[in-house]
């Protein structure tokens, strides 16, 4: 009775070691000397994770990734910057999320680029949370993401040492010197202040696919695949609802036509026709049998199915459907084509390209700045014009930046007049080719043609970077194998991609600018030297070759 008194005051009075959601803390205070290291080397400050650690703006990004979250509701969750840096790690060396948490659990650079306050043999978090965190990561924590990095940039740009002059000996009886002086003062005041920037930079846009990570398909193999899961529904609803006599499907008969066919080299049309026949007959007839079983659900009782299992029925009933027009109507089209049935939303796309002329996957508007930063301003599974975006992403540019870019480089098919008309009124110039038929050439226009299909030239290689961007993201971070099995998360994988190859811009700017300022303190050092040993003699008191003899 005793204890129970007490232990109800306890739960009476509020906690003070009440845990909230959200727990963050600076990560500007931890450096590599105070990273707790158990054995008796050293870290190494050049390592490439430290050098990438120290250019990242870790508090902005915490901001934009707790940005929408509750701090009195759920669980504590992990330490921002353990989470961005395990994202950055992943996707910079294409790991899986397993291999991921392993490579922090055995790396001590790789413990403190995460922020990590020593070095720890236990996994810092299960491979599974990063299924969480790409569904909590959406396209505001992104476009948060994309500021701070651009914030930063525009900081360390802001930062960086200047040259400038040696400081002049004091004035002795040269009294030209400061005339001099005075009538630089005086046209400085006289020169108007310079107005507020409304164009500058330039803006490269283009689109491409990253590809999703499923079996290339054909009308067959996703009937078969469509067969196979209305078997296992068919399993499951007879076990729940204990079905004496299960109904026969044929399934031994029907994998068996599949097989037929599907191990031929080069089977012929009318053959593949006359199997995809089949696999819609079998798949209708299975889809009767669950009906008839659904029927016998009491109405307003939930189905005898799995969450993930109603789906598959959902997904294979649209399958059939557009099977079954697709045959009856002799074509190879149709509206909302399903390629996959785990993943229902990838769209074939058609780019045209002659080793790959449909692909499988999200289409992205990407835009590339001058510095090298790329953004995606669109991502869409179905297929679009992406002429459509141009003026959204103009106005992006804008809207992160303050003012418009003094050009837009981009592909002939953003030329439309809409968008072109919308360039020309806010002073944007298009580097494309003018629309209409050319122009005659004579004697008085034969030059200036000449420079602007000179222009023309060079502003199609300056939109050369962004095909380099798209192939650095499919070539080194698998932009074109992406293993989400969601949309949402599909998005964020994608885009996290971008920001690796962001960061990676912002490292090299970062070190470029020290690199910079390092030499530019050193040709200060240089013209103040060389200033002090043409001084006049008088301010030494000596002649000028012994004042040389003692500098």
């Amino acid at each position: 009775m005793f204890f129970g008194k007490i232990e109800q005051e306890k739960r009476s009075q509020p906690s003070k070691n009440l845990a909230l959601m959200i727990r963050t803390t600076s990560s500007k205070q931890l450096t590599i000397e105070a990273f707790d290291w158990p054995f008796d080397t050293v870290l190494d400050k050049n390592n490439r994770w430290v050098k990438l650690s120290a250019c990242i703006p870790w508090d902005e990004l915490a901001e934009s990734y707790y940005h929408g979250l509750e701090a009195n509701r759920g669980r504590p969750l992990k330490e921002a910057r353990l989470v961005i840096g395990a994202v950055i790690i992943k996707h910079k060396q294409c790991l899986s999320d397993e291999e991921t948490v392993q490579q922090i659990r055995e790396n001590p650079y790789l413990q403190y680029f995460v922020g990590l306050p020593g070095y720890q043999q236990a996994a810092p978090f299960a491979p599974s949370l990063f299924v969480e965190i790409r569904k909590r990561m959406g396209a505001q924590v992104f476009d948060d993401f994309e500021q701070a990095i651009i914030t930063a940039h525009d900081g360390k740009q802001s930062s960086q040492p200047e040259d400038k002059e040696p400081p002049s000996p004091p004035p002795q009886a040269d009294k030209e010197t400061d005339v001099a002086k005075a009538i630089e003062e005086g046209e400085a005041s006289a020169t108007p202040e310079a107005g507020p920037v409304t164009h500058q930079g330039r803006l490269i846009v283009d689109a491409t696919v990253a590809e999703q990570a499923i079996r290339f398909p054909t009308d067959l193999s996703l009937l078969n695949e469509a067969r196979a899961f209305s078997e296992r529904i068919i399993d499951k609803l007879c076990a729940e609802l204990k079905v004496i006599k299960k109904p026969r499907t044929y399934r031994q008969k029907a994998r068996s036509a599949y097989l037929a066919i599907a191990k031929q080299k080069q089977p012929q049309r009318k053959t593949i026709r006359r199997g995809i026949k089949q696999q819609l007959q079998y798949l209708r007839r299975n889809l009767g049998h669950i009906e008839g079983l659904l029927a016998d659900v009491p109405e307003g009782q939930p189905l005898p199915l799995p969450g993930w299992l109603q789906y598959r029925y959902w997904v294979i009933q649209q399958v059939y459907q557009q099977q079954w027009d697709m045959y009856c109507n002799k074509t190879q089209r149709c509206a909302h084509r399903i390629v996959s049935i785990s993943q229902p939303y990838v769209r074939p796309i058609v780019r045209g390209k002659q080793d790959k002329p449909v692909e499988f996957g999200a289409k992205l508007s990407v835009s590339l700045t001058g510095e090298g930063f790329a953004r995606v301003d669109a991502l869409r599974w179905e297929a679009f014009h992406e002429g459509q975006d141009l003026m959204a992403q103009v106005e992006a540019y804008r809207a992160r930046y303050g003012y418009y870019p003094e050009r837009v480089l981009a592909d002939s098919i953003y030329g439309t007049r809409p968008n072109r008309a919308y360039l020309k009124a806010r002073g944007i110039r298009f580097a494309g080719k003018p629309l209409g038929r050319p122009k005659r050439v004579t004697e008085e226009n034969q030059e200036q043609l000449r420079q602007a299909k000179a222009q023309r030239r060079q502003d199609y290689r300056q939109r050369i970077p962004i095909e380099g961007k798209f192939g650095q993201g499919k070539s080194a971070y698998q932009l074109n194998y992406i293993r989400a099995k969601r949309a949402n998360t599909a998005f964020a994988w994608i885009n996290s991609i971008f920001l690796v190859m962001n960061l990676l811009i912002l490292q090299r700017i970062f070190f470029g600018l020290w690199k910079l300022g390092y030499i530019a303190a050193m040709n200060t050092l240089q013209h103040f030297w060389q200033r002090m040993l043409t001084v006049p003699s008088t301010y030494f008191g000596c002649s000028n070759s012994l004042a040389s003899s003692q500098l």
